[in-house]
């Protein structure tokens, strides 16, 4: 009995032993410490808190492998630069909305928001099945950055206004704040389009030095308080039908990372645009609600006369837009092709839904 458990012991001893020696001496990868820098405020629901969770997202699903960091505008670069600090490798995420880099590229707009385009919904497919990712990539290579869609908001409103828009003369000589292509659509009928970061925008309509603003909807136009700066509360948001917020990451510092973890980022802006649309169709019911019948704002739509003629105006102005570079005619056409795809198809399903809801 002493001799089998004394060969007992040496055996069971030995397999440790070896398993010990055998073991390679493993140390904890550095993390990548990742910063993100936004246009929009910090913490500022919906966008801002977008941005958070993006980065909470990508730092938990990578376990901490990559450790990101979010810096509200101004807090590290002014809004309008931050396309330039992602660029140059000062940060190494930004997270924005397309339509502002249109300085440069004019093809940048058309993966924010197109006057009449694409609603969320349809921008995903097109984005993500319909080759319109390809082809963000490929006007964003030149500046070191890959794109990605973060949040979509819907469709959003039409704006804020302090007196009433019956027709198009209405809209001569309004100074708004309005980016990308709605602003062209504006430029054209007599207006000033004026592009403003978020935070800017309320003292600017309360000041006077705007005339009128959009923004996104109401869930954040009530965070920004426009409904003590404007009176009229217009629908629907005929120039941003479904606008993307992007996220786009600096070439170099992608292609630092391991392919999993490359797969952890990519994958982590297709969970927080679908998380943010979510949220917004959330939300916004509930502040509509607030601003109409709390703060008493004045709630309007377009009239059909005046939507009828935007829409003449804005296919002219975005055809037109479109024509001025190769890449952004190239753009544009596959943007049009697809669109005019799923209308027929959305004619029959979710049109034809919403109009039999509607009885």
């Amino acid at each position: 009995m002493k001799r089998r458990d004394f060969i007992k012991g040496v055996g069971v001893g030995s397999v440790l032993a070896g398993s010990t020696l055998a073991a390679p001496a493993v140390h904890a990868a550095k993390p990548h410490k990742w910063k993100m820098v936004t246009t929009w405020p910090k913490n500022f629901p919906g966008m801002g808190t977008g941005a958070n969770n993006l980065a909470k997202l990508i730092t938990e699903m990578s376990g901490g492998r990559i450790e990101v960091k979010v810096y509200g505008a101004k807090e590290l670069v002014p809004a309008f630069e931050i396309f330039d600090a992602v660029s140059r490798g000062t940060a190494q995420m930004g997270h924005g909305a397309a339509y502002y880099w249109k300085g440069k590229s004019e093809a940048a707009q058309f993966f924010a928001a197109v006057p009449f385009g694409m609603t969320a919904q349809e921008m995903n497919a097109w984005l993500y099945h319909g080759g319109g990712m390809a082809l963000w990539q490929e006007v964003y290579a030149p500046f070191g950055l890959i794109p990605a869609a973060a949040i979509n908001t819907g469709v959003q409103m039409g704006g804020w206004f302090n007196k009433e828009i019956n027709s198009l003369d209405d809209l001569e000589g309004l100074k708004m704040r309005i980016p990308g292509l709605g602003g062209e659509v504006l430029k054209r009928l007599g207006g000033t389009p004026v592009s403003l970061p978020g935070g800017e925008i309320f003292s600017s309509l309360k000041s006077g030095a705007i005339d009128a603003t959009e923004w996104v909807g109401p869930y954040n136009d009530l965070a920004f308080g426009l409904h003590k700066a404007a009176k009229y509360y217009y629908y629907p948001g005929w120039h941003e039908p479904g606008t993307v917020l992007e996220s786009f990451i600096n070439k170099e510092a992608f292609e630092a990372l391991s392919a999993d973890l490359q797969a952890i980022v990519i994958n982590a802006c297709k969970a927080s645009n679908v998380d943010g649309l979510s949220e917004f169709t959330a939300r916004n019911n509930e502040a509509l609600d607030t601003l109409v019948n709390r703060h008493k704002v004045q709630l309007r739509r377009f009239p059909d006369s005046v939507l009828k003629e935007l829409k003449g105006i804005s296919d002219d102005v975005v055809a037109e837009v479109a024509a001025r570079d190769p890449l952004s005619k190239k753009v544009y056409d596959s943007f049009r092709t697809f669109r005019d795809q799923v209308v027929a198809w959305h004619d029959v399903s979710e049109r034809a839904y919403l109009n039999a809801r509607a009885l």
